[in-house]
């Protein structure tokens, strides 16, 4: 990557600039930190092993545990170092490194959650096709897609934000590298990193949302319409009560952050918004499904009581 910038590294000035608040906030971060690590950490474990979630709808929560660890260290371990560090320090290159893995993660989690409503609808609209239609290979080929077109989603910002001349303040207003705090210190023409922003991610992103309230629409209208019994109709609302938990926690701040025009930004807004999709949601997927999932709790216990 080229960098046509006299700046060498940058300067994450953090969460707040309230001093005396970073070694509660130390605390409290490392603590949800851990949760994250350990419930997707369990959650990834049971799908491996349990062959009784060996199915589509497993295979893709197991991807999204994968991802909730990985989009979560690329950011919290660098901030919690800095919470208690007076060096903060971060070099060019590993700015642009943990800005294209965050967006790599972050944009393959979205897509991941789309490919999730897509398989709840087809295992409760067409059940009978539904094993035909997303057998083990296609489900393999799907993943593996996802996760490419997010590795070169983030590539597209990565080279382009590397590119740009930054030749003023190397202060950047966040407690990580990302698009929209370093496109603020740009000395050029920013407008094309913008627009990509905007209407690659913004889209990505809105596009995503709206094929996830598709597809539960057509499931919830079909619910209605087809189920006659009221076990079957709880059972399947359960399930997609989980999904779609999990789906606002991380879209509301994401289009928050990225679908809103930039002369509506904020430095301590974005920062604010930015922690629940980088801390909090990531510790919460895994709760949210262990504690709605009946499946998912039996392998626990099945897990716990074999290893005693």
């Amino acid at each position: 990557m080229l960098n046509q910038s006299s700046v060498t590294e940058f300067l994450l000035l953090g969460v707040t600039d309230i001093q005396e608040l970073n070694p509660f906030l130390f605390t409290v971060f490392l603590t949800v930190y851990f949760v994250n690590m350990a419930g997707n950490g369990a959650v990834l474990t049971v799908v491996i092993f349990d062959s009784g979630l060996h199915s589509p709808m497993y295979f893709f929560l197991g991807n999204l545990a994968c991802l909730d660890i990985s989009f979560s260290t690329v950011t919290v371990p660098k901030m919690l170092g800095n919470l208690l560090s007076t060096n903060k320090a971060i070099s060019f290159s590993a700015c642009i490194s943990q800005l294209h893995f965050f967006h790599f993660l972050g944009s393959t989690e979205a897509m991941l959650l789309a490919v999730m409503a897509f398989d709840r609808f087809m295992a409760i609209c067409k059940p009978l096709h539904y094993p035909v239609i997303m057998n083990p290979q296609l489900c393999a080929k799907i993943a593996v897609t996802i996760w490419t077109t997010g590795f070169f989603h983030a590539l597209m910002h990565s080279v382009m934000t590397s590119r740009l001349t930054f030749c003023a303040s190397n202060q950047i207003h966040h407690f990580f590298c990302d698009v929209k705090p370093l496109l603020e210190l740009a000395c050029g023409n920013t407008e094309l990193n913008q627009w990509l922003l905007n209407a690659v991610t913004g889209t990505m992103g809105m596009y995503t949302f709206v094929l996830i309230l598709l597809s539960y629409f057509y499931i919830i209208i079909y619910l209605f319409l087809k189920t006659h019994s009221c076990s079957m109709l709880h059972k399947a609302l359960s399930t997609c009560a989980s999904h779609f938990m999990v789906v606002i926690v991380l879209y509301t701040p994401v289009l928050f952050i990225y679908a809103r025009p930039a002369s509506w930004s904020s430095v301590d807004q974005d920062r604010l918004v930015a922690l629940t999709y980088t801390v909090v949601s990531p510790g919460l997927n895994p709760l949210i499904y262990t504690l709605r999932n009946k499946e998912i709790k039996t392998a626990f216990t099945k897990m716990i009581r074999g290893k005693l």
